[in-house]
């Protein structure tokens, strides 16, 4: 399991800001080691974004995305206090849950 997320979440109306930092090495499975043998893969596969039990960002990554992801979106339909939770899942089957509220 990773590091805890970095998330923020800001309202304007009823327009819900996200910003996520997912703490995550993000290795391609395509660099070497110093003896150079291969590192193996390990990358973020899924990331579910929810507001109040309800999919608001359902995504998938892939080995191209750099070291520790961020990710900033929008959507309507929230309001202040709204309860905000990530999780990701990566190819070796580890996961994270984080969550905010909504200010």
């Amino acid at each position: 399991m990773g590091d805890p997320m970095r998330i923020r979440a800001t309202t304007a109306g009823d327009v819900v800001e996200v910003k996520i930092l997912m703490r995550h090495d993000m290795e391609t499975g395509q660099r070497k080691d110093a003896a150079g043998k291969v590192i193996p893969g390990h990358f973020i596969q899924n990331l579910l974004v929810k507001s109040n039990d309800k999919v608001v960002l359902d995504g998938l990554f892939g080995p191209s995305v750099s070291k520790d992801p961020y990710l900033a979106f929008k959507f309507k339909g929230g309001a202040k206090g709204d309860k905000i939770s990530v999780t990701w899942t990566d190819n070796k089957g580890d996961t994270r849950t984080d969550q905010t509220v909504a200010s």
